[in-house]
């Protein structure tokens, strides 16, 4: 099941991301020991963003009831395309035959093209699985980079794909 989080699912939504963060620490933005300082009212924040004017926050939920995979999507300004982010699926439910990373892709580009002509992403150049599944669905590198916020010799790689409008 794909959902949107909402601000009571704060202790899932910290948990979840507690574990993307350990198990791929170079994917994120913030490091696990920045991310257990937060209090319960960031994470209750975060899990808002299941849906707002600017964003999509999704989680995979398997037949047990674990929380598998996330992807979020963002509007940064007015007329800006979208940008994917905070993407993870557990190990125990990547690849293709699970169809977790594609089921939640797909419901962030049905999202984002609602709100842009095309989607966007950072993935880490030393990312090469993520890499690999988004030229699969068919992102193309933009020759576009800027420096890893956590480690500023590494880089990020800029990924875009065009989207099919919805019409209203």
């Amino acid at each position: 099941m794909i959902r949107s989080t909402t601000a009571d699912d704060w202790e899932r939504v910290r948990d979840l991301r507690l574990e993307m963060l350990r198990d791929t620490p170079d994917a994120y933005l913030e490091t696990v020991h920045d991310a257990l300082r937060h209090d319960e009212q960031e994470w209750r924040m975060r899990g808002r963003r299941g849906r707002s004017a600017t964003g999509v926050s999704l989680v995979a939920i398997d037949a047990g009831d674990r929380w598998v995979g996330a992807m979020g999507g963002w509007v940064p300004e007015p007329c800006a395309d979208p940008l994917l982010v905070g993407v993870y699926v557990a190990p125990s439910h990547r690849g293709r035959d699970s169809g977790v990373a594609d089921a939640l892709l797909d419901a962030i580009e049905a999202w984002a093209g609602e709100h842009g002509a095309a989607l966007r992403l950072a993935v880490h150049e030393g990312n090469h699985r993520a890499r690999a599944f988004y030229a699969r669905r068919g992102y193309e590198a933009t020759g576009e980079s800027h420096p890893y916020v956590l480690d500023r010799r590494e880089r990020e790689l800029e990924m875009i794909r065009v989207l099919t409008r919805r019409i209203p």
